[in-house]
This record gives structure tokens, sequence and C-alpha cells, in this order.
């Protein structure tokens, strides 16, 4: 049976638009699979109060998750202040140990925005801390076997896409729950997600060979070949 796999992001939109196919695909495939949000994201709206608008991005992202077949798991982090620290990487290292994901999702390095600089400095260090058994905690150990990099509009700085994966099969799906999201219906005010993020599906495919794609970097520690003979 294929591992489970857990897309952690910094916001529940960035979960869903960047990462949702690609668990979608999974699932489709035979996994399991999990959305964790470090924050609602609730200060992304220009009119909407945070704690009204946190509440809409929780709902959105339960329903969304449901309709894909997964669960939505959050931390509470204020939106904008999403703090790389300790116990940052304890609260995701703990709920890594729960899940016992096989792959992981999350967000690269390269990016303009603090949250998701932040995401992937906890995810990085959450991971070397469910695998170590020497680290006490609550629940035994865990090793992820597979991290990727989503590809993110807001995270594009020396973003190096290695692998393209076919989200044809789930493609209307994933479209329909990014939908229930105000943001993506561009309600927000910011850019036309639901235009970039289906155009970029349909680029990446084309490159790919596939009706839709998405794109994907591998952590290049997991690149590493390891052969007796190039023959």
């Amino acid at each position: 049976m294929p591992a489970k796999i857990l897309a952690i992001a910094a916001h529940p939109g960035d979960a869903l638009f960047t990462m949702g196919a690609t668990v979608a695909q999974h699932i489709h495939n035979g996994g399991s699979g999990a959305f964790l949000s470090l924050s609602l994201g609730e200060k992304g709206h220009r009119t909407i109060a945070p704690k009204e608008y946190g509440e809409m991005q929780r709902a959105a992202a339960e329903k969304a998750a449901k309709h894909l077949g997964a669960e939505a798991l959050f931390l509470t982090y204020p939106d904008g202040e999403i703090p790389a620290n300790d116990e940052a990487n304890f609260a995701v290292c703990d709920i890594i140990r729960r899940e016992k994901p096989g792959i992981i999702v999350t967000h690269w390095s390269g990016s303009w925005h603090k949250d998701h600089q932040n995401t992937f400095l906890i995810v990085r260090d959450a991971i070397f801390y469910a695998g170590l058994a020497a680290m006490p905690r609550t629940l035994p150990a865990h090793d992820v076997r597979k991290l990727f990099f989503a590809d993110n509009w807001e995270d594009a700085t020396n973003y190096q896409p290695d692998m393209f994966l076919d989200t044809t099969p789930v493609y209307e799906k994933w479209a329909e729950a990014c939908a229930m999201f105000p943001m993506w219906r561009g309600e927000t005010g910011l850019i036309r997600y639901n235009d970039y993020y289906q155009s970029l599906a349909v680029m990446r495919g084309a490159l790919a060979g596939f009706r839709y794609a998405i794109a994907l970097m591998s952590d290049p520690n997991q690149r590493t070949t390891r052969v007796k003979s190039l023959e």
C-alpha cells in the first residue's frame, strides 16, 4: 500500500493550490493524505476581519481536504508571524510522528514570503527531529522517506523542478477543491490564483507530455544515486 503523504504549508491556500493536486493524485493511486497548515492565513483579506476570515479559511480547508479524500490539520500561529524556532519544530515533529507520512511536500526556501521561508526551515528541522530515535517525545521516531518542494509563485527564487507528476485524473476534483477558497475565486483582490495555477497545470503538462501536470523539486539530498558500477 502506498505511504501516506503530508503537505505542510504556511497557509491553507498554499496547501491546496500548490500541493493539493499532488496529494489528490497520491490518494487516487491508493495512498492516503493530509494537509497541515501552520497558520490560517487570516490576514489575507483586505476587508474581512482576521478572525472571521481565519474561520472562513479553516472551513474551506476542511471542506476542500474532504473533497479530495484527505484530512485537514492545523497549527494556529498568527499569519505573518510563523516562528522558526524549536517550539514550532517540535510541534511539527510530533505531527509527523503521529501521522507517519512516507512523503512530505512543503515550501521551497527561495521565497520572498517570511512565513514560507520559516515553514521550509521548520519542516527541515522537524523531519530531523522526527527521525531521531534518541530525541525523546511522546511518540516513537518516524523516518520520512521523501521530501519534495511545491511549485509556488511566491517561492520561485532558484526553484529547479526535476519531476513532473501527471495530475490529469484528479485535475477537475483538485480545481473544485480550490474553488472553495475566496482567494482562488479572486475575491481577495490579489492575483487570479485560479487562472495562474490552472494555466500552470496546462503548461507543465505540455512540457511533460500529459494533459495536466504539476512540477516538483526533490530535496537535493535524495537525488544522489549510489552505484557500484557505471555499467
